[in-house]
This record gives C-alpha cells, structure tokens and sequence, in this order.
C-alpha cells in the first residue's frame, strides 16, 4: 500500500492519499536523517541473508532442524542445479557469488509483501542495476582471463556463421552480449517488481476505498460492501501469485547470470 499512501494521510478523512512529493514513498519519517528507506532495506535484507546462513550452519547437526534444512535445501540448489548445473565443472567457485545474489534478490523481492515494510527494494532501478553490472563484469572479465581478444575477435567475427553474414551477426552479438544483456537482466527484475507491486496496491487500495466510502455513506451500501470484497478477494489471488512470481524472479536473474558466465567460459556452447 505504501505506493499511494503519504505520511501525511489522515485516515480519518481519507483512506487512500496522494504525496505531496514522490520522495515521500522513499523516506523513513522518523531518525534517520539523510538516509532513506532504500539504503535500510538494503542493508536490512543483506542481514537476513547473512543471519539466515549463520544460524543454519553455526552447529553441524546430524538431522539439521527444519530451517536448517530449509537453508541447506536452498545452497545445494543453487550450487548443485544452478553454479554446476549450468557453468558445469568448476562452476563452484562461483557458486558463493549466485547464492548470495538470490538469497539477497529473494529477501528483497519479499519485503514487498512484508507488513510494516511493503517495500520490494528491487522497484528501484538502481538495485538490479547494480547486481546486473557485477554479473556483467564478471562475466566479462571471464571471458577475457579465458580467452584473451579471441572473447572479442569471436564475438565480432563469429566462427560458423558464412562470411557474408559474419559482419552483421558480429556487430548483432557485440550489442547483444557487451550492451543488451546488463540492461535486460536489470530490467527484467525491475518491470516485474514495479508491476506486481502496483497491481496489489490498487487492488487492495480499491477494496479498502469501496468499503470504507459506503461506510461514510458516499456511494450505496450494496456497491460498497459487495464490489469492495470482490476486489479484496481478487487482490488476495495476486497476492498468492506474487509469491511465485517474487520467487521465479531470483532464480531467474541467478540463473541468467550463471548462463552469461558459461557463455564466456565456454563460447562453443
């Protein structure tokens, strides 16, 4: 609901308000000075990751307890299905960077439905930006230790392509690869965010404004108290299929940045 509620909102006289200034939905009202609500949640959801990790490996048990399980369940996903399932042998050594990066998106992208937080930090562009350009330059520093400037003279003058079309396929992977693959990882992660987290604000925010307008006596008790819960129960629905879509989107971004990665060490492939 934070998207389109204001600090300032009296829920007295109104359910549902407007801010006076966007930065409002970025700011912790109270303490914090300069720093906004971003720059908590960030280091926030960086505590989660590193507690969650340290409680679960802190005393080796022979039957571990359920978050115990829960957690160790998670690191042998991704280094099983994603760092060597995907990059393959040695993809282990990478295996430390993609479990943080989808543990930290993971914390991060359910903070959106977190009450009292309501805040998935990956709306704002500057968060998957970031991830997308670590992942860029490592899958692009990869590519250079491994191959030299044959990882750039392969790119430009692709190998298996007819000579003719190797011009136009090299400057298409050049841009595809070198511009097109950061910018897509990052805004991939972004649109979904923004737009599931925008779809529950409206949903729930309707239901709330529809119930609490027939309540005042503004519209009729039958459009109030019948089209409100039906919007409420409908935004329930997307609030159980943001779970999935919140979920997908970790995995999706790791194993993307995992698939970059083999890409650069094995360009055969």
């Amino acid at each position: 609901m934070d998207v389109i509620l204001a600090f300032s909102c009296n829920p007295q006289e109104q359910p549902l308000c407007i801010p006076d200034s966007i930065l409002e939905l970025f700011e912790l009202p109270v303490l914090f000075g300069s720093v906004n609500r971003t720059m908590v949640y960030i280091i926030l959801a960086a505590l989660v990751v590193v507690a969650a990790l340290y409680f679960a490996y802190r005393k080796p048990r022979v039957v571990p307890t359920k978050f115990g399980l829960a957690v160790e369940s998670m690191v042998d996903f991704v280094r099983n299905d994603i760092a060597l399932g995907v990059i393959g042998p040695g993809g282990e050594k990478y295996g430390p960077y993609l479990l943080s990066l989808f543990m930290f998106i993971l914390v991060g992208n359910f903070f959106g439905l977190t009450p009292f937080i309501n805040f998935p930090i990956g709306s704002r562009m500057a968060i998957p930006g970031f991830l997308a350009l670590v992942t860029y330059v490592i899958f692009v520093f990869v590519g250079f230790k491994k191959q030299g400037l044959a990882y750039l003279g392969e790119t430009l003058w692709p190998p298996g392509v007819p000579v003719a079309l190797r011009p136009l396929i090299g400057v298409i992977e050049l841009v595809s690869i070198f511009i097109v693959r950061p910018f897509s990882l990052a805004v991939r992660l972004f649109a979904n965010l923004v737009a599931g987290h925008t779809m529950l604000a409206l949903l729930l925010g309707s239901g709330v404004y529809f119930v609490w307008t027939a309540a005042n006596g503004d519209i009729s008790f039958l459009k109030g108290f019948v089209v409100g819960p039906l919007w409420f129960v409908f935004g329930m629905a997307i609030f159980l299929l943001e779970i999935l879509v919140l979920t997908l989107q970790a995995y999706i971004f790791t194993l993307l940045s995992a698939v970059y990665i083999e890409s650069s060490l094995n360009p055969a492939h």
